[in-house]
């Protein structure tokens, strides 16, 4: 499965407190992004989304106890078993394609440079999607998509409905976003 078809949703819970775990879950988002644990609450929080027919995403930048290793890539695989890992580090994208864990590239589009990078850093490790920070960048999305033969995730700075609508219109596959308020569009 790619991450075209597993995305039927185009808005994507991005969870960043316990709190949102349950809002998630009654969301009509399929998808979610974990911002949030460690190892001590992490397999509650995956059986939980699990349980509601969640995609689940970790963000294992974020994630307390974790360290960038080839190792926590595979407890990550072989215990936890999400459906993939979010992270701005390349060499956990090559270790996550290995263990057969689905994988996103976070990059920070700051300026041209970033951008540049960003597409090099793609072609290079391949990752199955993208997700660009800050998402309300309609052109760059849409110029991304034309460089970069990948589905493209716009996420940050996401606060209306027209931003979501904007972000599509260009190119992106889906939106994520921290904000609940959002996560019920049927888009």
């Amino acid at each position: 499965m790619n991450i075209v078809d597993l995305v039927q949703s185009q808005v994507i819970a991005s969870v960043k407190s316990e709190a949102d775990i349950e809002k998630a879950i009654a969301s009509n988002c399929d998808t979610v992004f974990l911002l949030t644990g460690n190892l001590l609450n992490m397999q509650d929080y995956l059986e939980r989304l699990k349980r509601a027919k969640k995609h689940i995403f970790i963000h294992i930048d974020f994630i307390e106890g974790l360290s960038n290793t080839r190792s926590a890539i595979k407890y990550i695989a072989q215990i936890w078993q999400p459906t993939g890992i979010i992270t701005t580090k390349n060499s956990l994208i090559k270790f996550a394609k290995e263990e057969k864990l689905m994988t996103i590239q976070r990059i920070f589009l700051i300026d041209r440079a970033a951008l540049q990078k960003g597409i090099e850093m793609c072609k290079t490790y391949s990752p199955d999607a993208i997700e660009i920070l800050p998402g309300l960048m309609p052109s760059i999305i849409d110029q991304l998509t034309r460089q970069i033969n990948l589905p493209i995730i716009a996420g940050g700075l996401i606060s209306t409905k027209n931003d979501i609508l904007q972000g599509l219109e260009a190119g992106a596959l889906a939106i994520s976003s921290g904000d609940p308020s959002l996560w019920n569009f049927d888009i």
